[in-house]
């Protein structure tokens, strides 16, 4: 049975009104969108609230801090109601322990945020890790930090669509896979280094996929996130 798999348009930018602009174009086509550090540290939290609008939030802020100032942020931004929320599971065990019970207990029944444990940056390869003491690779890294968030409780993961199958294999169904580093056939890759296109993504059994600028750079952004939907549900 294919997996359906839904787009998350990046809207990464400083700016309010181009972010509000993107956000009305992509509507019709993306399942979500992404407000990450760049805008919120720029335009603040109310401007996330209007931008997102009715539309799910995935709110990426990668939160990365010991176990209690990260609870407290989420408590924090409780507010916002985002659907999806990230963290880095680089953290450890507690720090996601306790960012799950501060997301059990600051949101309402029903309402609470998946949270999403970010793996390995995807702009990192096996020597851009090594130089930080990972010696075993992206892979094993990305398994080693998903079952770790697993154990803590964490909804899903972020990782890189080359991880995808590795972590189905050994997780099974269960966790929400998003997968940042999408590029449809013929974009340039950018900064990023373990990409892969839409249709692949989705094939690995990616549940999310996250598009930023060929979506945002394009002379078209409703219509290029509609090309990227519709290969999707092909």
């Amino acid at each position: 049975m294919k997996r359906k798999t839904g787009l998350i348009a990046a809207l990464d930018t400083q700016d309010a009104s181009t972010a509000q602009t993107w956000a009305q174009a992509v509507a019709p086509s993306a399942g979500a969108v992404k407000l990450g550090l760049e805008f919120a540290y720029a335009a603040g939290f109310p401007a996330i609230a209007d931008v997102a609008g009715a539309t799910p939030l995935f709110l990426d802020l990668k939160l990365h801090d010991i176990p209690n100032t990260v609870a407290a942020a989420i408590r924090s931004l409780s507010s916002l109601r985002p659907r999806m929320l990230t963290l880095h599971a680089s953290g450890g065990l507690a720090m996601m322990e306790a960012a799950r019970r501060a997301c059990d207990e600051a949101f309402p029944e029903g309402a609470r945020p998946a949270l999403l444990a970010v793996t390995v940056l995807t702009s990192l390869d096996d020597e851009a890790l090594a130089e930080t003491g990972v010696m075993d690779g992206a892979r094993a890294q990305v398994l080693r930090l998903g079952k770790l968030a697993m154990r803590a409780g964490i909804d899903g993961l972020v990782c890189s669509a080359h991880e995808l199958a590795p972590l189905r294999d050994a997780l099974g169904d269960a966790p929400l896979l998003v997968t940042p580093g999408i590029r449809p056939a013929g974009s340039q890759a950018g900064d990023q280094k373990r990409i892969m296109t839409p249709r692949e993504a989705s094939q690995a059994g990616a549940d999310w996929i996250v598009v930023g600028r060929p979506i945002t750079q394009a002379a078209d952004p409703a219509a290029a996130a509609a090309a990227i939907a519709a290969e999707l549900a092909a």
